[in-house]
Formats: structure tokens, C-alpha cells, sequence
């Protein structure tokens, strides 16, 4: 690595870092989206439920029973949406990110000496 130009070393080290970021959104959209399903699965059960099932809400460590179903259904609708923005958002960012470092790796190869990506060969 030594024998690179400052620049080469400047830009190996951007890929890196954009794989890294890219490694930590992804996790993170991976719990977002469990974290959807378990709110899309809470409301199918919600549903399945009898008037006559007690419904309880986590509030920090506690369990609190819910005398208001429609109220425990609102919240955890509007939950979900908040949830599902913020997965909108990180998918949006990953794709920015994913695009620079297409580039960024595209002209990495080029300056090792490697064939470029998107030439023709001949």
C-alpha cells in the first residue's frame, strides 16, 4: 500500500469506509423491517382476539392492560408508518451510498491498472 499515490490510498480508503456505512444501513433496515412484521403480526392478533381477551401495552418494563383496542390499534398503525418511513429513508440513502461506491470502485480499478467495468472489449 506504500507504493500507491497519496490519492489511490485516499480513495481505498473512502471505499472502505462507504462499505461500512453501507454494512450498518443495511442492518439497520434488516431490524426496521423485522421490526414491521412483528407490528403487521401484533395487529393480525389484535384482530383474531375476542372481545373478551384482555389486551395489554408495553410501557418501558411494564405491561399495562388496555381497556381501548382501537386506540392500542392506532397506535401501533401509526408505529408502523413511522417505522416504515424511516425504512423508505435508509433504502434511499443505501441506494445514494451503493451508487458512489459503484464509481468510487470503478475508478479504483481502473487506476490499479484493472480493465474498466464498463468498457468494451476488443
Amino acid at each position: 500500500m506504500k507504493d500507491l499515490s497519496p490519492q489511490i490510498q485516499n480513495q481505498l480508503a473512502q471505499y472502505q469506509q462507504l462499505q461500512q456505512q453501507l454494512q450498518v444501513l443495511a442492518s439497520q433496515r434488516l431490524q426496521l423491517d423485522t421490526k414491521v412484521k412483528e407490528i403487521e403480526s401484533s395487529l393480525q392478533e389484535l384482530e383474531k382476539a375476542g372481545p373478551d381477551t384482555n389486551v395489554y401495552k408495553s410501557v418501558g418494563t411494564l405491561l399495562i392492560r388496555a381497556d381501548n383496542r382501537e386506540e392500542i390499534k392506532k397506535e401501533l398503525e401509526d408505529f408502523k408508518e413511522t417505522i416504515s418511513i424511516r425504512v423508505k429513508a435508509i433504502q434511499k440513502q443505501e441506494k445514494s451510498l451503493n451508487e458512489r461506491f459503484e464509481q468510487l470502485q470503478q475508478k479504483l480499478t481502473e487506476a490499479l491498472g484493472g480493465k474498466p467495468a464498463t468498457g468494451s472489449s476488443g
